[in-house]
């Protein structure tokens, strides 16, 4: 046993052994609690911890009030669900320091001119929702309770502050809080390595002062943003403990093909399921082949069952209710009507008849409409400068490598148009590489896996090949692509 480990245990039994009379019931506190470490470094900074799609299930599960909550965000985006808030907080934050900004810059100009950056797990975000407002098991939670869903900028004995009332300010302060707490430890009242004693004045089980030598830095921004040890930080262990036992994770992110060596099935995995292609089509017009994982069945079995995806890539589905959906990178899109089906130029010959239980597999994104500009997306290029754009639902992602063109759009013609056409397009962060692709810079040897948004190094080249990778499927990219992605955990098998 570490002597940290050892002085941490010892401060708490010690205190068990001589306040009998403190106690509620000395059952009541978990043996396995160690109140110098609480959560690890690693696990605070796990920002793939939960896919959107994931974070949706929990809540849903839950049966919680937040599974059909939609608000502002931090950056005043209206319409955002709490899914969106919690996981867009942990992956998707935003670095504008030393960046020139407007006076009250919105969202769309953060994704234009600041950095992307990650900052705490997802799953941390839903424990602290718990812990702070109950919000994750409450199914009618009162206003207060969501305008303070984290209890950032609400001190114990002291008034609310007002500037961070809303359920997205709250989300995005404390990831970003927690985060700082991690990056810069000795800025703070608690630091790891040191000893402290609590007083707990809100405890149920114990309330006298406490020793506690904290172990970590995870464990110290906890003691800075709540300092007692009972019951919050308290309850914060047995909530962990609870919704993640054993902090598990999953292997291989969203957008990796994985099968077994015993049955031909390729499954993508995505949103944290396994869902099986039921045709070659289907798999062949969307990714490549050649990325295929052979895994054992134990790996599979990581991830829940999906919904089948049975159609090719940019399919029109006709249900029994005579709707027509457009199929695009396992996305619906709903056709608003007939006119708007002919005035997009589509046969009626390339509809196949489906289900809504046949695309369930799919995501529904916007209604195209007869105002919709290219449905299928679009690559063009400014006949100006020569800059290539991808043109999707009404906006323009510049392309900033090239081999994204020969990878990602490989194939795809590009349309030109003038600068005065593109000006008509509101242009938003440069496009980026599906998660499960493998990158690695052209002045560095560095691999990495994308995965939600993140790389995430591989430490050695073992590793890589274990997890049955191929080398042939890294893609080299310029620096300036590699510098989009916020850094993430190191990929471990």
């Amino acid at each position: 046993m570490r002597n940290l480990e050892r002085i941490a245990l010892i401060s708490l039994f010690s205190l068990l052994a001589i306040l009998p009379g403190k106690l509620l019931a000395q059952t009541e506190i978990d043996p396995n609690f160690r109140p110098g470490n609480i959560i690890s470094d690693e696990e605070i900074l796990n920002c793939n911890g939960m896919s959107l799609g994931e974070i949706q299930t929990f809540l849903e599960k839950k049966g919680s009030f937040l599974a059909n909550y939609t608000t502002y965000n931090a950056h005043g985006t209206f319409g955002k669900s709490a899914a969106q808030i919690i996981y867009e907080a942990a992956t998707a934050n935003y670095d504008c320091e030393g960046v020139e900004m407007s006076d009250t810059p919105d969202e769309a100009e953060k994704q234009l001119k600041c950095r992307r950056v990650s900052t705490v797990n997802p799953k941390f975000l839903l424990v602290l929702l718990q812990k702070e407002q109950s919000l994750i098991e409450n199914s009618a939670p009162t206003a207060r309770q969501l305008d303070w869903a984290t209890g950032y900028g609400c001190p114990d004995g002291w008034t609310c502050n007002p500037y961070y009332q809303g359920f997205g300010k709250q989300i995005n302060s404390a990831a970003l809080q927690f985060r700082y707490y991690i990056d810069h430890p000795n800025e703070f009242k608690y630091q790891p390595g040191n000893t402290y004693t609590f007083t707990n004045p809100y405890g149920t089980i114990i309330n006298e002062p406490m020793a506690v030598t904290i172990e970590n830095r995870a464990t110290a921004g906890l003691y800075n943003y709540t300092p007692h040890v009972f019951n919050g930080n308290y309850n914060f262990y047995k909530l962990w403990q609870s919704y993640f036992p054993g902090g598990s994770r999953r292997t291989y992110p969203d957008g990796s093909l994985l099968k077994t060596s015993t049955q031909p099935v390729v499954f993508l995995i995505e949103n944290g399921q396994k869902k099986p292609f039921a045709n070659m089509g289907a798999l062949s017009t969307r990714f490549d082949i050649n990325k295929i994982i052979t895994v054992s069945p134990e790996v599979l079995e990581q991830y829940e069952p999906g919904g089948a995806i049975k159609y090719p890539n940019y399919s029109l589905i006709k249900t029994p209710e005579k709707k027509i959906y457009l199929l695009v990178d396992g996305n619906k899109r709903l056709i608003e009507s007939d006119a708007v089906f002919r005035k997009i130029g589509f046969s009626s010959e390339e509809l196949v008849s489906g289900t809504m239980d046949d695309l369930a597999a799919y995501a529904t994104t916007t209604t195209i409409t007869a105002t919709s500009t290219y449905p299928l997306g679009a690559l063009i290029m400014n006949t100006k400068n020569g800059g290539v754009y991808y043109v999707s639902e009404g906006q323009k992602a510049p392309i900033v490598d090239k081999v994204l063109l020969s990878t990602k759009f490989r194939g795809r013609r590009i349309l030109k148009a003038t600068e005065a056409d593109l000006a008509k397009y509101p242009k938003i962060s440069p496009v980026l590489f599906d998660s499960g692709e493998l990158l690695k810079s052209n002045n560095a040897q560095a691999v990495y896996l994308i995965d939600n948004g993140q790389k995430r190094p591989f430490l050695s080249g073992s590793d890589f090949e274990s997890l049955g990778y191929n080398w042939d499927n890294v893609i080299t990219v310029s620096p300036q692509m590699l510098y989009l992605y916020p850094e993430g955990e190191a990929v471990k098998q």
